[in-house]
């Protein structure tokens, strides 16, 4: 418990207040490679719920691949179980930026174990979907066979950002997670300490991501990351 009265008294970096109400999950995102591309802004128009206004930087829309490890993820009060509560996961994000709350919506998002996918699927209205994935050290690949998208990358990391530039916060520093579900659209909140960043390098990146307009296949990232990670809670999903 005091792990989380400390995320919770950390909150000088989040863009706005700290959600009323008790929080409902805890989890960890770790080891965590992100990868950005500048989009056409119609082509990613056409990708999202009409309720949803998209968030710019500069003029600019952005793409993200987020390749990490959760851990320990549970419901508040519940232990967290090795089987369920740990997996492999890469999901392709974009920006939102709706009632002035930035915050990110996911376009894909697969998870390396089938009963994660199942349970998380059933609780949280995400649409999870199986992978192969796969993860040793720096190397990380996946390949879903259903929707012909795959990763496979190797990447190293250098030295840690000590001075963010706005398009890093920008980035990363994201507390809302919208959730578009039978035509309706929901927020969920979340919260953790400010993003350790790191430069990284992909060394060695083939990558088949398609969406719509938006061809991913083998582009080189405009920007990439890395993060050692954070431990996050979120809060029960509320219409948006």
């Amino acid at each position: 418990m005091n792990r989380i009265k400390t995320i919770l008294s950390s909150i000088s970096h989040r863009p706005y207040p700290l959600p009323t109400g008790s929080w409902s999950y805890y989890q960890e995102w770790n080891q965590v490679l992100f990868l950005h591309w500048k989009v056409p802004y119609e082509d990613l128009r056409n990708l999202l719920p009409q309720k949803l206004t998209l968030d710019t930087f500069d003029g600019a829309c952005y793409i993200s691949l987020v390749a990490f490890s959760m851990c320990r993820i549970r419901p508040k009060y519940f232990p967290a179980i090795p089987l369920i509560s740990n997996f492999h996961e890469i999901n392709l994000r974009t920006y939102i930026l709706n009632d002035n709350k930035p915050g990110v919506y996911f376009l894909n998002i697969e998870a390396e174990k089938s009963i994660s996918v199942f349970i998380a699927k059933l609780l949280s209205g995400l649409p999870y979907e199986k992978a192969d994935i796969h993860r040793t050290g720096n190397v990380f690949v996946s390949n879903n066979a259903r929707k012909v998208t795959s990763l496979d990358t190797t990447y190293t990391v250098s030295e840690k950002i000590k001075h963010k530039s706005a398009l890093d916060r920008w980035l990363t520093e994201r507390y809302s997670l919208y959730l578009d579900l039978q035509h309706h659209c929901y927020r969920y909140d979340i919260h953790h300490e400010e993003w350790p960043l790191s430069e990284v390098e992909t060394i060695h990146l083939n990558l088949n991501y398609n969406l719509g307009k938006i061809i991913l296949t083998d582009l080189r990232p405009d920007l990439a990351h890395y993060s050692d990670g954070v431990k996050v809670i979120s809060w029960s999903r509320q219409p948006a």
